[in-house]
């Protein structure tokens, strides 16, 4: 059986810098979530699995599909989507106009349909509209689909920026740091809100968190990266009882050893 999703010996590296060394991943269904001290090249990992960056050596296949070398957008319409550490809204659109961005991948419409306003063009423009609004009944915004994203609160802002990322239909969805900048009461809203994602629409999830209340109650497995390389992997409760987790959030690892040099 394939795996859905799987990164097999990613290496990458900046001039002198292995920021990435000999990593191996693989998700197939629940929510995951990657976590490390600061510089352990979660974010750099997340940019190679999604398009940003190619790996140096390395593998990334999706469905046993190849995605080196593929754009972020031709990564998205076969099902991975994503999110960004720092809000990425069309800060002057409604909420529901950046849902229907995020639809963009999905949509099969021609120029000549657009320009005709035909029948087709019609009904295809009336069913985005409703889908749109479905996706922020999900994430608790319908009331606000007319508001302009600057104007949303910052949290209503994190949860616009699921919706659209919903929108492009995914499989796996990817969400770097989705409750950075959230009160408890937020974050506690949002991990309702990924669980009943994977229940009803059987997404993965995989997640960049450093909230640990939130990793530790929301994530089926976490994987631990520090240097760039990957030291625990397991379910919650054994990730945070292992010795080398313990050293690597205290210091103890990066008191003796640097960035890795490429060879």
């Amino acid at each position: 059986m394939t795996t859905l999703f799987e990164a097999r010996g990613i290496v990458k590296r900046f001039g002198g810098l292995v920021a990435i060394h000999k990593v191996d991943y693989a998700l197939e269904r629940g929510i995951s979530s990657i976590i490390g001290p600061n510089g352990a090249g979660k974010t750099t990992l997340f940019n190679v699995f999604t398009g940003l960056y190619e790996p140096d050596e390395g593998e990334v296949t999706f469905r046993g599909r190849s995605l080196v070398g593929l754009r972020p957008d031709q990564i998205t319409a076969l099902g991975v989507c994503r999110t960004f550490q720092n809000i990425r809204l069309f800060a002057n659109m409604t909420a529901i106009e950046n849902v229907l961005v995020g639809m963009h991948a999905r949509v099969r419409l021609g120029v000549w349909d657009a320009l005709t306003h035909r029948p087709r063009f019609r009904a295809v423009e009336h069913g985005l509209w409703q889908r749109g609004s479905e996706l922020l009944e999900r994430v608790g915004l319908r009331p606000k689909a007319n508001e302009v994203a600057r104007n949303l609160p910052y949290g209503d802002q994190r949860r616009l920026e699921l919706a659209r990322a919903l929108a492009s239909e995914p499989a796996l969805l990817l969400l770097d740091e989705p409750t950075a900048g959230m009160t408890q009461g937020e974050a506690g809203h949002l991990m309702g809100l990924l669980r009943g994602l994977v229940a009803d629409l059987g997404l993965a999830i995989l997640l960049i968190e450093h909230n640990m209340r939130v990793v530790m109650e929301v994530s089926d497995r976490v994987t631990v990266l520090d240097h760039g390389e990957k030291i625990a992997e397991g379910r919650p409760r054994e990730v945070q009882g292992d010795t080398r987790v313990i050293e690597a959030y205290l210091g103890r690892r990066s008191s003796n050893r640097g960035p890795r040099a490429a060879p």
